[in-house]
């Protein structure tokens, strides 16, 4: 009898504590999610010429104004097509939307970029995945061309 009442006490203490245990959630890594991403602007954020654009300066003057938050979250929601100008190059790829990344993914990577990437140009403020969320709803319509031609409207240089 002693041996129930113990197991029976064991077991009530596992369940408790089992209640108080709270899920584990992993923050989203923007650098391993930034390897997609790598494939094109390479590693070091460097781009293509003429083909795929550098992530630099461009990319933290975009971030500064909530015109080019928008339209450097859309890219990645959405995709991008059709010419834009970098730098003042022009660029005429496609860069397909990364549909799968969910709102805290898309924060990550695009922090990433405006922190390790991209180091010259104004000040990095860090996006929210609220921001990015609300972003996604606003331009759920929008196609990668339609993303394209926001592009010198947010910044773009």
């Amino acid at each position: 009898m002693k041996r129930s009442a113990s197991l029976a006490l064991v077991g009530a203490g596992a369940a408790a504590l089992g209640a108080l245990t709270l899920p584990v959630h992993a923050a989203a890594d923007g650098a391993a999610i930034f390897g997609r991403c790598a494939a094109c602007h390479t590693k070091t954020g460097a781009g293509v010429p003429g083909v795929f654009p550098p992530l630099g300066e461009d990319f933290r003057v975009m971030a500064s104004s909530d015109a080019g938050r928008r339209y450097l979250g859309l890219v990645v929601i959405r995709g991008v097509s059709g010419p834009i100008k970098v730098g003042g190059k022009p660029y005429a790829g496609v860069m397909p939307a990364q549909a799968t990344l969910d709102d805290a993914s898309v924060a990550a990577v695009l922090n990433h970029v405006g922190t390790e990437i991209a180091k010259t140009g104004p000040a990095f403020k860090p996006f929210a995945e609220g921001e990015v969320a609300t972003i996604r709803a606003g331009g759920a319509a929008l196609s990668a061309q339609d993303v394209g031609k926001l592009h010198a409207g947010a910044g773009g240089q």
